[in-house]
């Protein structure tokens, strides 16, 4: 049976306890087991910019971080999300993470599957990106086979420098 995630949305509240070390209450508030990563300096970064950028933008929420939980089992596998609701040429720009204990297993793929479901199912979504530093190869193998084209690069002020890759919404 191929790998399958579903995912759980990770609201303002869940955000501010995950920052504040409360994992019980977000583990409360989403009704799912997050693991401990999601307290780890590896994603923590996460939250206090998406709890920014819905306080400057409510209608984000809908579209940003989620949890990924497994199916049927119920872990808790990642997170995942787009970066912000369809610019203004209907582009969202996906982004996923795997919780170290979970890697290697197909639950990336899974949530690619799962982001590009869900933009396909938006209205606005066009185009869905994927910005990924050219060393990352595990990132690279996860979007193959999605129909992904490199489309060019960017700059990006922690990774440095990001290839570009898109495919239809």
């Amino acid at each position: 049976m191929p790998t399958r995630v579903r995912f759980v949305p990770l609201p303002p509240a869940v955000l501010s306890a995950l920052l504040a070390g409360d994992l019980d209450a977000a583990r409360a508030a989403t009704g799912v087991p997050l693991t401990e990563w999601f307290l780890s300096d590896d994603i923590t970064w996460l939250w206090r910019m998406r709890l920014d950028q819905i306080a400057a933008d409510p209608g984000a929420a809908e579209w940003i971080v989620r949890a990924a939980v497994s199916e049927p089992d119920g872990a808790v596998v990642g997170a995942a999300g787009f970066h912000g609701p369809p610019d203004e040429n209907g582009m969202v720009e996906m982004g996923y993470s795997t919780d170290p204990a979970y890697r290697r297993r197909g639950y990336a793929r899974a949530m690619v599957t799962e982001l590009l479901r869900w933009a396909a199912a938006a209205p606005g979504a066009v185009t869905v990106r994927a910005s990924i530093r050219p060393d990352n190869v595990a990132s690279l193998a996860t979007i193959a086979g999605f129909g992904f084209t490199h489309v060019g690069e960017q700059w990006d002020e922690e990774d440095g420098t990001e290839h570009l890759y898109e495919v239809a919404a």
